[in-house]
């Protein structure tokens, strides 16, 4: 949901100015608060940022990896989580604390916001529904993963790894 928010935020604001920079964000928030908000959010939980549900989707990640003495690779995905967090951050600055005189000439000329342009409903519609999955799912994070691990659990192909590695025949 996170990265389908985030790309639902890009094809709105390249629908919108034709212009696929990054630098072409700045100042966004004045001109238009949901996609600013949208990529917002999303960033900041594909960086982790609790209480977004990508932070639990990590740690969840990382326990699991280090339960399973995977530590250079929990370690690994520590640092690149922290570097990944100052690009996000960078983004998220540019579009919401430049001054009006600061933004980018491809927002000063920012459409007005008109959902009669092709594919705007669906791609507004889609982007608020991975918005709020990705905000309301980290505070229902339990419950969500809970739910994921009962679903999997009765599979056949999970018991057979199962029953297999209590065997030993697994690596």
């Amino acid at each position: 949901f996170m990265n389908l928010c985030a790309f639902a935020c890009i094809i709105l604001f390249s629908i919108r100015t034709g212009s696929d920079r990054i630098s072409d964000y700045a100042g966004l928030y004045q001109k238009d608060p949901l996609i600013t908000l949208g990529l917002s959010l999303c960033l900041l939980s594909l960086g982790g940022i609790p209480p977004m549900l990508g932070f639990f989707g990590k740690i969840y990640l990382f326990f699991a990896g280090w339960a399973d003495h995977q530590y250079l690779l929990v370690v690994v995905g520590l640092v690149t989580s922290v570097v990944s967090i100052y690009y996000y951050i960078s983004v998220i600055k540019m579009m919401v604390v430049k001054e009006p005189q600061e933004a980018s000439d491809v927002v000063k000329a920012y459409p007005p916001i008109q959902c009669t342009t092709i594919g705007m409903p669906p791609l507004r519609v889609a982007l608020l529904g991975c918005v709020v999955v990705t905000a309301v799912g980290g505070i229902l994070s339990n419950p969500l993963f809970q739910w994921a691990n009962s679903a999997v659990a009765g599979t056949p192909l999970l018991q057979e790894a199962i029953a297999m590695g209590s065997k030993g025949s697994l690596g």
